[in-house]
Formats: C-alpha cells, structure tokens, sequence
C-alpha cells in the first residue's frame, strides 16, 4: 500500500491509497478532479472509492468528474449532509472497508456539523492511518465554522485518544502558519521552536510537512494541549484580558482557537 499527496489549490493536499499490486485508489476529499486524474494517468492506478470527510467545496469539488471517467466509482460520505454527491452515506460507528483495509467513521463535528474522520489501525508505512480532513492539522485545527468549542473540544478529544503512532493525513498545508502563532502562544517552547525549524527545511525543499502523527500533536499543537501547564496559563491570561470562561479543559480549548482567530 501507498499513501500519497496529490496537491490542489495553494494549500490543499488530495490523498491517494494505493494498492500497489492492483492499481486500485482510494481517493480522499477530492476537490478538484485534474490534479488527480492526471496523478491516475501517469501512474497507471484507478480509481475505485472515494472518501468525503465534509462538504465544503475544496473537499468535494471533483467528485462529479471522477464520477464521470469512474462511473462504478463508490463514493462514501457523512449522513445528513449538505453534500449530496455520496451513493454510501456513513456515520460515527459505521465501517468502511476497502482492499482488505477496514475504516473506523469518527464523529468530528466542529468545523462543520457533517465533519466525519476515517480511521484504521491497519499500519501502512508502519503506522495506523486517519483521514481528518480539516478537523486537526499539524499544529492547529479547523475553524469552527458551524459547530461550537465544546463539539470541536468532544472532537479533538476523539482525536488525541488515538494510539500516539497513528499517521495523521490532514487536508491543508497550514504547518507554518499554525506554528507562527503557537509560537506566539508559548514562546519559551523549545520542541515548537525546533519543529518550526524542521518544516521550514521541508517547506523550502518542497516537501510536505504531513503526515504527522497524533503522538507529536499531543507533544506540540497547542490545540490538543487543554491540560498543559503552559497552555493553560497562556489561556487564562489571554481570557482575563478577553472577558472569557475559564476553568475548564474546553476553556483553554476555547481560548486557544479564540487566539488563533484574531491572531
């Protein structure tokens, strides 16, 4: 099995699950369908199953035309959803199964209320695998667009109970721009201060900063650290200047992605 991105837009990456032996892709949250097309074309894959983690258009914009080259294609997707593009709906509890490899369906609502996850503990590259779409990325998570910091906390949660060596394949390349403001939210970090420094190096060599793994995001994404010292302290300094809760573990949540928004 092969896991790669497929870039589209500036920042979003497309990722395609190979079966090396049959050819047959897996494609996750398809935004635009030519960039994978053409990464099918020139490899000689197909694909056969397409994953939807949430309807927004940069997620679900290519569907009808690889729909259209793979008519038998099977495209699974949340209940309940603005995007009606899926022949199998799924929610939270439900499997998806594919060449041999079975996916867990994660409730993770929100960024949007429809905001499903794809986890299995099937290791490729010697590692479990989540698709997360735009619920956490390295070092940050989604903005809260229809849910409520106490969903995306529930969410998160969901997240950081994963085994720390699952290979975290979200949906943007927002690394460094995460990282300037968790630099900014915990300057004396040293690991943050190092790591910032290592996906700058990838960055300019051209190479992703993703996957990363849930393991390093409870070390270093100030948005999974609600019970760090450090990060509560930041937090409740920044919400007795911003009028906001305290006290609670979805609080610090609360005034971390409060920060981020008008950083």
């Amino acid at each position: 099995m092969r896991i790669h991105p497929v870039p589209a837009f500036s920042d979003n990456y497309i990722w395609c699950l190979t079966n090396l032996e049959s050819g047959k892709t897996l494609i996750v949250d398809p935004g635009q369908a030519k960039p994978v097309l053409d990464y099918l074309s020139d490899s000689g894959f197909s694909a056969d199953t397409i994953l939807i983690t949430h309807h927004h258009p940069d997620h679900t914009g290519g569907v009808k035309e690889l729909q259209q080259q793979y008519p038998d294609i099977r495209i699974v997707g949340p209940t309940d959803s603005p995007f009606k593009g899926a022949t199998n709906t799924v929610h939270a509890g439900d499997e998806v199964v594919w060449e041999g490899i079975t996916f867990n369906v994660l409730a993770v609502p929100g960024h949007t209320l429809d905001h499903i996850a794809y986890y299995s503990d099937t290791q490729v590259n010697d590692k479990p695998v989540l698709f997360c779409g735009d619920t956490l990325f390295v070092c940050g998570c989604g903005r809260l667009f229809e849910g409520t910091p106490e969903q995306m906390h529930t969410s998160l949660q969901t997240l950081r109970d994963l085994p720390d060596d699952t290979a975290v394949y979200c949906a943007h390349e927002y690394t460094l721009a995460n990282l300037r403001f968790a630099r900014h939210w915990l300057p004396e970090d040293k690991a943050l201060a190092e790591f910032e420094n290592a996906c700058k190096d990838l960055r300019e060599r051209g190479k992703p900063t993703v996957p990363t793994t849930i393991g390093q995001e409870k070390q270093l994404n100030p948005f999974l650290r609600w019970d760090d010292a450090k990060v509560i302290e930041a937090a409740e300094n920044y919400s007795t200047t911003h009028r906001l809760a305290t006290g609670s573990d979805c609080a610090v949540f609360a005034a971390v992605r409060h920060g981020k928004d008008n950083f």
